[in-house]
């Protein structure tokens, strides 16, 4: 990058980003989700298990509960084994493995309270440890049902935005591009985007993170209902200004974006981020057409397959002549 462009930048840095100039690494993860990592206190204190659960994808909650379930059941069958299966009426005792496993199912019932009757505990020792597995399953089937209810009503923008940046022709100049559009049927209204950049620049012999808010041709719409493409042009006002592809290559570029939008059906706001790195800025390009009328002409397509499509073009290149 030329000295010119780095005095620039220097000038133009803004300091409302959240984040420091000595932080290091990517600051937004792809997902959202900033790229921070927490010292100073416990394991326990550092993790919201509330917040963690609704935000796994439902593969994985699914997988969690399932194994947490057979788990907690195997436990519970080896205490009852240990206990005696004398003390557990019904138990089919041709071997022990036909008698772990009647346990277990036991084990299930009783934690689920089923309770089916051809098994009942006989004892003060069998049943207490039955009467706890009982309470321990009322308490977590409503811990379940909870996180259940808490994924799934929980207001989501449902936003997909497009795996790479564009540095596109733009009003026989250039602008850095990207689109989002919503993928579910969910209605957005009042929707507006920020969008910053944090440009890594040697300055007093160290490396440090420097962060300007970036404008965009349109930062607000009334409606979210197609594709959403934010242009910020590439003009004097702009830090990428007189960048050429190589500077785009070789500097420690992350583009920042923040999108919040109205819910019409939640009644709510919701918040939708994401960021693109140096190596996901695409220079010479331009997106392709992801929208088109329906046959009968009634209604409009929109083809989210196609949100990553572009096809290469040819740009100036502006040079700082100061």
């Amino acid at each position: 990058m030329a000295n010119g462009f780095r005095k620039k930048i220097l000038q133009k840095s803004t300091e409302n980003s959240g984040f420091g100039d000595s932080a290091s690494g990517r600051f937004i993860k792809k997902d959202g989700l900033p790229n921070v990592e927490r010292k100073g206190v416990s394991m326990l204190n550092r993790f919201s298990w509330y917040h963690t659960m609704l935000e796994l994808s439902t593969f994985r909650f699914l997988s969690y509960l399932v194994i947490a379930y057979i788990l907690v059941n195997l436990i519970f069958a080896l205490i009852y084994y240990l206990i005696g299966v004398e003390h557990l009426t019904g138990i089919d005792k041709r071997d022990a493995v036909n008698e772990f496993i009647d346990v277990f199912f036991f084990s299930s019932q009783t934690f689920t309270t089923v309770g089916y009757g051809r098994i009942a505990p006989v004892g003060f020792m069998a049943s207490l440890v039955a009467t706890f597995e009982a309470f321990l399953g009322l308490l977590t089937f409503a811990i379940a049902t909870g996180l259940f209810y808490g994924r799934f009503s929980r207001p989501r923008a449902y936003l997909t935005f497009s795996d790479v940046a564009l540095v596109a022709p733009f009003h026989n100049a250039s602008a850095l591009m990207f689109r989002l559009a919503p993928y579910k049927n969910n209605s957005l209204t009042n929707a507006d985007v920020i969008v910053s950049a944090a440009i890594q620049v040697h300055e007093d012999g160290n490396h440090k993170s420097k962060f300007y808010s970036l404008k965009t041709q349109l930062s607000h719409i009334n409606t979210l209902a197609l594709n959403w493409t934010i242009v910020h042009a590439i003009d004097e006002d702009s830090p990428f200004y007189g960048f050429t592809e190589q500077d785009f290559k070789s500097t420690d570029i992350e583009i920042i974006v923040h999108v919040r939008a109205f819910d019409e059906v939640f009644s709510n706001t919701v918040v939708q981020r994401t960021s693109y790195a140096s190596d996901e800025i695409i220079y010479g390009a331009v997106f392709t057409p992801m929208y088109y009328p329906s046959k009968d002409k009634r209604s409009t397509i929109l083809d989210l397959e196609k949100i990553n499509e572009y096809t290469m073009a040819e740009i100036p290149v502006l040079r700082d002549e100061k």
